[in-house]
Order: structure tokens, then sequence, then C-alpha cells
């Protein structure tokens, strides 16, 4: 009768311990894959694999699309504002990275600058740089 007891008591704590088990086992099927930053990424800073880290959560926010490992290893992306150390990296986050130049052939002068082309006459040409600033050169070389 002792040992009856004794294995009621020795089942529970089993059933207890499995239960506990497989509900630790469970969360992790629940949970989503994300790639969060190991370091801060500046605006408009190429992001590079090596910043990146795999990690698993429960839940997102509704308005973010988890980017994968696969997107930054076939193409380059930036980021649209500054990211913080730790962050969940979202699409809405990131955008494909274009080297957008221009190539300007002023006779034996070639000058390449990155940019986009805004103005152009016989005098000058505008461009508007990455980092937002407007650049006027003149084709006779001289800057402003």
């Amino acid at each position: 009768m002792i040992l009856q007891k004794e294995m009621e008591e020795v089942f529970s704590m089993l059933r207890l311990k499995c239960l506990f088990f497989v509900i630790i086992f469970s969360i992790n099927l629940y949970s989503i894959d994300v790639i969060i930053t190991n370091s801060k990424i500046n605006y408009k800073e190429i992001i590079s694999v090596k910043k990146l880290s795999s990690a698993n959560v429960l839940s997102v926010k509704k308005y973010c699309i988890p980017a994968t490992i696969s997107d930054f290893e076939q193409d380059k992306y930036f980021a649209k504002h500054y990211i913080r150390k730790g962050s969940i990296i979202c699409l809405k986050d990131i955008e494909k990275y274009r080297k957008n130049s221009i190539l300007f052939n002023f006779g034996s002068i070639q000058i390449e600058r990155n940019g986009k082309l805004i103005f152009e006459n016989d005098e000058y040409i505008k461009i508007k740089r990455n980092d937002g600033k407007i650049e006027k050169i003149y084709k006779d070389g001289r800057l402003r």
C-alpha cells in the first residue's frame, strides 16, 4: 500500500515534468525566425551579413515583415533609417542598393559623381547627391 502511494507520486511528478517539457518545446514551434543586428547601422549604410545574426521570437509587430538572411546574401541592401543594436530588421527598414552615378564627359576631362542629374544646360550641370545636397558643376571643369 505504501509502495503504491509512492509509485503514484512518482508518476504524477513524471507527468508534470513531461507536461513542462512539452510546453517548453511547443513554444519553439510557434517562434518566428528573424534577423537582428549585432551593431548599430547608420542611415544609408550598406548592411553586411557580418552585422546580422539569426534569432527566434514569439511575435513581431503586425506591420513588420521580417527580412531573411538569404536576402542579404543575394543582393546588397542599405538602411532607410538608423537601426539600433539588437533590433529586428523588417523589409520596410531596408532598400536594395543601386549605384546612382553620372559620368560627365567634358572633352578631355571625365568626371564620375554619385547622384541623380537634375538640370543641364550649356554652362553647367546640377546633380543631387545621395546625401540630398545639390552640386553645380560648370562645363569648363570648375565647381561653383
